[in-house]
Protein backbone atom coordinates (compact mmCIF):
# COMPACT_ATOMS: atom_id res chain seq x y z
CA UNK A 1 0.00 0.00 0.00
CA UNK A 2 1.16 3.38 -1.00
CA UNK A 3 0.72 5.48 2.26
CA UNK A 4 0.38 9.40 0.84
CA UNK A 5 -3.00 10.58 0.72
CA UNK A 6 -4.51 7.52 2.66
CA UNK A 7 -6.28 7.99 5.54
CA UNK A 8 -6.12 6.25 9.30
CA UNK A 9 -7.99 5.95 12.93
CA UNK A 10 -5.23 5.55 15.53
CA UNK A 11 -6.88 4.70 18.94
CA UNK A 12 -4.63 5.91 21.56
CA UNK A 13 -2.82 8.57 20.38
CA UNK A 14 -1.96 10.87 23.07
CA UNK A 15 0.90 8.89 24.38
CA UNK A 16 3.17 5.29 23.54
CA UNK A 17 2.39 3.25 20.87
CA UNK A 18 -0.61 4.66 19.17
CA UNK A 19 1.07 8.40 19.33
CA UNK A 20 4.27 6.38 17.85
CA UNK A 21 2.00 4.62 15.16
CA UNK A 22 0.37 7.70 14.65
CA UNK A 23 3.18 10.31 13.85
CA UNK A 24 5.34 7.76 11.86
CA UNK A 25 2.55 7.32 9.60
CA UNK A 26 1.46 11.44 9.33
CA UNK A 27 5.29 11.95 8.20
CA UNK A 28 4.34 9.62 5.36
CA UNK A 29 1.15 11.68 4.16
CA UNK A 30 -1.24 9.51 6.10
CA UNK A 31 -4.53 11.85 7.10
CA UNK A 32 -5.06 11.19 10.75
CA UNK A 33 -8.50 10.54 12.71
CA UNK A 34 -6.98 10.07 16.51
CA UNK A 35 -8.59 9.27 19.87
CA UNK A 36 -7.58 9.81 23.46
CA UNK A 37 -9.79 9.75 26.21
CA UNK A 38 -7.63 10.24 29.69
CA UNK A 39 -3.50 11.08 30.48
CA UNK A 40 -4.51 14.59 29.30
CA UNK A 41 -1.65 16.25 30.80
CA UNK A 42 -0.31 14.77 27.24
CA UNK A 43 -2.55 16.41 25.55
CA UNK A 44 -0.23 19.40 24.71
CA UNK A 45 2.19 17.74 23.50
CA UNK A 46 0.26 14.99 20.94
CA UNK A 47 -1.10 18.40 19.30
CA UNK A 48 1.95 20.03 19.00
CA UNK A 49 3.92 17.11 17.96
CA UNK A 50 1.22 16.08 14.79
CA UNK A 51 0.81 19.55 14.19
CA UNK A 52 4.66 19.81 13.48
CA UNK A 53 4.37 16.74 11.03
CA UNK A 54 2.58 19.42 8.40
CA UNK A 55 -0.07 16.40 7.62
CA UNK A 56 -3.73 17.11 8.14
CA UNK A 57 -5.29 15.26 11.19
CA UNK A 58 -8.10 15.41 13.87
CA UNK A 59 -7.74 14.68 17.47
CA UNK A 60 -11.22 13.73 19.36
CA UNK A 61 -11.64 12.58 22.88
CA UNK A 62 -13.97 9.83 22.48
CA UNK A 63 -14.83 7.00 24.94
CA UNK A 64 -14.89 3.79 23.05
CA UNK A 65 -16.71 2.11 25.81
CA UNK A 66 -19.93 4.23 25.12
CA UNK A 67 -21.14 2.22 21.63
CA UNK A 68 -22.37 4.93 20.24
CA UNK A 69 -19.98 7.38 20.06
CA UNK A 70 -18.04 5.25 17.61
CA UNK A 71 -19.85 5.01 14.74
CA UNK A 72 -20.32 8.92 14.64
CA UNK A 73 -16.71 9.26 15.14
CA UNK A 74 -15.87 7.32 12.39
CA UNK A 75 -18.20 8.64 10.43
CA UNK A 76 -16.66 12.58 11.01
CA UNK A 77 -13.60 10.61 9.92
CA UNK A 78 -14.41 9.25 6.55
CA UNK A 79 -16.89 12.41 6.13
CA UNK A 80 -13.90 14.73 6.56
CA UNK A 81 -11.03 12.70 4.75
CA UNK A 82 -13.16 11.26 2.22
CA UNK A 83 -12.75 7.79 3.50
CA UNK A 84 -10.73 5.33 5.73
CA UNK A 85 -7.65 2.80 4.54
CA UNK A 86 -6.33 1.96 8.01
CA UNK A 87 -7.19 0.83 11.25
CA UNK A 88 -4.67 1.04 13.93
CA UNK A 89 -6.98 -0.96 16.76
CA UNK A 90 -5.10 -0.21 19.77
CA UNK A 91 -7.34 -0.08 22.35
CA UNK A 92 -6.84 -2.31 25.72
CA UNK A 93 -7.25 -1.92 29.80
CA UNK A 94 -3.87 -3.80 30.79
CA UNK A 95 -4.53 -4.28 34.48
CA UNK A 96 -1.36 -5.44 36.69
CA UNK A 97 -1.59 -7.56 39.36
CA UNK A 98 1.52 -5.77 40.85
CA UNK A 99 -1.07 -2.50 40.64
CA UNK A 100 -4.52 -3.51 41.14
CA UNK A 101 -4.30 -7.06 42.75
CA UNK A 102 -7.45 -8.87 42.46
CA UNK A 103 -9.69 -7.92 39.81
CA UNK A 104 -13.24 -6.94 41.30
CA UNK A 105 -16.37 -7.27 39.10
CA UNK A 106 -15.78 -3.85 37.93
CA UNK A 107 -12.55 -3.96 36.92
CA UNK A 108 -13.02 -7.52 34.90
CA UNK A 109 -16.25 -6.07 32.81
CA UNK A 110 -14.26 -2.90 32.22
CA UNK A 111 -11.23 -5.24 30.71
CA UNK A 112 -13.46 -7.05 28.84
CA UNK A 113 -15.64 -4.31 27.35
CA UNK A 114 -12.18 -2.00 26.38
CA UNK A 115 -10.08 -4.71 25.00
CA UNK A 116 -12.41 -6.75 23.27
CA UNK A 117 -15.64 -4.77 22.68
CA UNK A 118 -14.22 -1.05 22.11
CA UNK A 119 -12.34 -3.38 19.10
CA UNK A 120 -15.29 -5.10 18.09
CA UNK A 121 -17.53 -1.57 17.65
CA UNK A 122 -15.03 0.58 15.99
CA UNK A 123 -14.37 -2.51 13.42
CA UNK A 124 -17.81 -3.02 12.89
CA UNK A 125 -18.41 1.34 12.02
CA UNK A 126 -15.12 1.32 10.06
CA UNK A 127 -15.62 -1.87 7.84
CA UNK A 128 -17.78 -0.04 5.19
CA UNK A 129 -15.49 2.87 4.64
CA UNK A 130 -12.43 0.29 4.66
CA UNK A 131 -14.61 -1.54 1.88
CA UNK A 132 -14.72 1.39 -0.40
CA UNK A 133 -11.49 1.89 -0.71
CA UNK A 134 -10.74 -1.78 -2.06
CA UNK A 135 -6.89 -1.93 -0.04
CA UNK A 136 -8.17 -1.69 3.58
CA UNK A 137 -5.90 -2.72 6.34
CA UNK A 138 -6.56 -3.30 10.20
CA UNK A 139 -4.34 -3.86 12.83
CA UNK A 140 -5.20 -5.41 15.99
CA UNK A 141 -3.28 -4.95 18.95
CA UNK A 142 -3.21 -7.98 21.64
CA UNK A 143 -0.61 -9.50 23.70
CA UNK A 144 1.36 -12.71 24.45
CA UNK A 145 -0.47 -12.51 27.82
CA UNK A 146 -3.02 -14.37 25.57
CA UNK A 147 -0.62 -17.04 25.04
CA UNK A 148 1.16 -17.17 28.60
CA UNK A 149 -1.81 -15.89 31.31
CA UNK A 150 -0.23 -15.37 34.85
CA UNK A 151 2.90 -17.63 34.72
CA UNK A 152 6.36 -17.46 34.89
CA UNK A 153 8.37 -13.67 35.37
CA UNK A 154 5.24 -12.14 34.06
CA UNK A 155 2.73 -13.36 36.97
CA UNK A 156 2.76 -9.57 38.11
CA UNK A 157 2.24 -8.26 34.99
CA UNK A 158 -0.41 -10.21 33.19
CA UNK A 159 -3.82 -10.58 35.32
CA UNK A 160 -6.25 -13.38 34.37
CA UNK A 161 -8.60 -10.81 32.81
CA UNK A 162 -6.13 -9.35 30.63
CA UNK A 163 -4.80 -12.88 29.28
CA UNK A 164 -8.39 -14.15 28.68
CA UNK A 165 -9.29 -11.03 27.04
CA UNK A 166 -6.12 -11.03 24.97
CA UNK A 167 -6.79 -14.61 23.53
CA UNK A 168 -10.17 -13.27 22.46
CA UNK A 169 -8.57 -10.53 20.17
CA UNK A 170 -7.20 -13.70 18.00
CA UNK A 171 -10.72 -15.19 17.63
CA UNK A 172 -11.91 -11.65 16.16
CA UNK A 173 -9.15 -11.03 14.26
CA UNK A 174 -9.98 -14.92 12.22
CA UNK A 175 -13.22 -14.10 11.97
CA UNK A 176 -12.77 -10.36 10.72
CA UNK A 177 -10.81 -11.42 8.27
CA UNK A 178 -13.33 -13.93 6.69
CA UNK A 179 -15.74 -11.11 6.77
CA UNK A 180 -13.09 -8.31 5.17
CA UNK A 181 -11.99 -10.44 2.15
CA UNK A 182 -10.82 -9.58 -0.23
CA UNK A 183 -10.72 -5.72 0.00
CA UNK A 184 -9.73 -5.31 3.39
CA UNK A 185 -6.70 -7.61 5.18
CA UNK A 186 -6.82 -8.06 8.94
CA UNK A 187 -3.99 -8.82 10.79
CA UNK A 188 -2.81 -8.86 14.01
CA UNK A 189 0.21 -7.33 16.65
CA UNK A 190 0.86 -9.31 19.60
CA UNK A 191 3.40 -7.69 21.92
CA UNK A 192 5.44 -8.90 24.41
CA UNK A 193 7.24 -6.71 27.23
CA UNK A 194 7.10 -3.30 25.12
CA UNK A 195 7.73 0.19 26.60
CA UNK A 196 4.89 2.47 27.55
CA UNK A 197 2.82 -0.84 27.87
CA UNK A 198 4.44 -3.07 30.28
CA UNK A 199 7.97 -2.00 30.68
CA UNK A 200 9.94 1.07 31.23
CA UNK A 201 7.60 3.99 31.13
CA UNK A 202 4.97 2.88 32.97
CA UNK A 203 3.58 2.41 36.85
CA UNK A 204 3.73 -1.20 36.89
CA UNK A 205 7.08 -2.00 36.26
CA UNK A 206 8.22 0.66 38.86
CA UNK A 207 6.76 -1.30 41.12
CA UNK A 208 8.60 -4.55 40.41
CA UNK A 209 11.74 -5.12 42.02
CA UNK A 210 15.05 -4.77 40.44
CA UNK A 211 14.99 -8.32 40.33
CA UNK A 212 11.57 -9.29 38.86
CA UNK A 213 12.36 -6.68 36.17
CA UNK A 214 16.16 -8.69 35.45
CA UNK A 215 13.39 -12.11 35.10
CA UNK A 216 11.51 -10.53 33.05
CA UNK A 217 14.57 -9.59 30.32
CA UNK A 218 16.49 -12.70 31.25
CA UNK A 219 13.25 -14.92 30.03
CA UNK A 220 13.58 -12.75 26.60
CA UNK A 221 15.66 -14.15 24.06
CA UNK A 222 16.75 -10.44 22.61
CA UNK A 223 18.00 -9.79 26.30
CA UNK A 224 15.84 -6.15 26.17
CA UNK A 225 12.23 -4.67 26.42
CA UNK A 226 10.75 -3.86 23.61
CA UNK A 227 10.91 -0.21 21.69
CA UNK A 228 8.23 2.05 20.14
CA UNK A 229 10.55 1.39 16.96
CA UNK A 230 10.47 -1.81 17.19
CA UNK A 231 6.64 -1.58 16.84
CA UNK A 232 6.20 0.93 14.49
CA UNK A 233 8.69 -1.00 11.57
CA UNK A 234 6.42 -4.07 12.32
CA UNK A 235 3.24 -1.92 11.56
CA UNK A 236 5.02 -0.29 8.00
CA UNK A 237 5.64 -3.70 7.14
CA UNK A 238 2.23 -4.90 7.48
CA UNK A 239 0.53 -2.09 5.99
CA UNK A 240 3.00 -1.60 2.96
CA UNK A 241 4.93 -4.91 2.52
CA UNK A 242 2.46 -7.65 3.48
CA UNK A 243 -0.27 -7.48 0.49
CA UNK A 244 -1.20 -10.98 0.58
CA UNK A 245 -0.78 -11.50 4.49
CA UNK A 246 -4.43 -11.45 6.12
CA UNK A 247 -6.07 -13.45 9.37
CA UNK A 248 -2.45 -13.70 10.56
CA UNK A 249 -0.77 -13.28 14.01
CA UNK A 250 2.53 -11.52 14.00
CA UNK A 251 4.04 -12.15 17.75
CA UNK A 252 6.56 -9.26 18.36
CA UNK A 253 7.90 -10.22 21.62
CA UNK A 254 12.00 -10.66 21.52
CA UNK A 255 11.29 -14.48 22.24
CA UNK A 256 9.54 -13.76 25.55
CA UNK A 257 6.93 -16.99 24.48
CA UNK A 258 9.89 -19.27 23.71
CA UNK A 259 11.34 -18.21 27.59
CA UNK A 260 15.62 -17.42 28.27
CA UNK A 261 16.59 -21.28 27.30
CA UNK A 262 18.70 -21.81 24.65
CA UNK A 263 19.90 -24.38 22.91
CA UNK A 264 23.20 -26.20 23.62
CA UNK A 265 25.62 -27.50 21.61
CA UNK A 266 25.19 -30.34 19.49
CA UNK A 267 26.29 -33.68 21.15
CA UNK A 268 29.38 -35.34 19.26
CA UNK A 269 27.42 -38.94 19.33
CA UNK A 270 28.93 -42.51 19.99
CA UNK A 271 29.26 -43.25 16.25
Amino acid sequence: MELNGKTAIVLGGIKGIGKAIGLALARRGVLLGLTYYDWEEHLDAMRNDFAATGTEHMIERVNLLETEAVPSFVNRVADRFGGIDILINNIERGGWPVVHGRYTRRQWDLEMGTTLRAKQWMFEAALPYLKQGGDGCVINFSSIAGLVGRSGPASFIFNEGYSAANRGVSLLTETWARLAAPEVRVNELMLGIFEARHANGTRGWELLSEEQRQEVIDHTLAGRVGSLDDVVRAVLFIIKDAPYMTGSVLRLDGGYVLGGDRAGPMPEGVE
